[in-house]
């Protein structure tokens, strides 16, 4: 079942942007993954609004993928830069239908 990763990003030091931006891809790829976006073009229409600098939604083929990439150590030295250089939050999700009303979600 396929999974996704979403990370909300509030950038409070730059320094660490560019080198997780050229980098961090080659992981993602490592794993099966691919990005369907990494955008800063974020318009709140509901809900709590964000201070997100910005939104990666990230696609990997299941959840142990998905959770390989995390664990991956060749992301932690990343990872630690983007904790330390943003307040972030990490989600990862399968692509069920949490009501069973949506026939083509398993």
């Amino acid at each position: 079942m396929t999974a996704y990763l979403i990370g909300e990003v509030v950038i409070t030091d730059e320094s660490w942007v560019s080198s997780y931006a050229i980098n961090v891809h080659e992981i993602v790829h490592k794993h099966g993954g691919k990005y369907l976006s990494r955008s800063g073009n974020i318009k709140q229409v509901e809900g709590k609004p964000t201070d997100a600098s910005l939104i990666a939604i990230v696609e990997f083929p299941n959840l142990d993928a998905a959770q390989a990439f995390i664990d991956d150590p060749d992301y932690q030295e990343f990872r630690k830069l983007r904790v330390n250089g943003s307040n972030s939050t990490v989600h990862i999700i399968d692509s069920s239908d949490a009501a069973g009303t949506i026939p083509y979600l398993k």
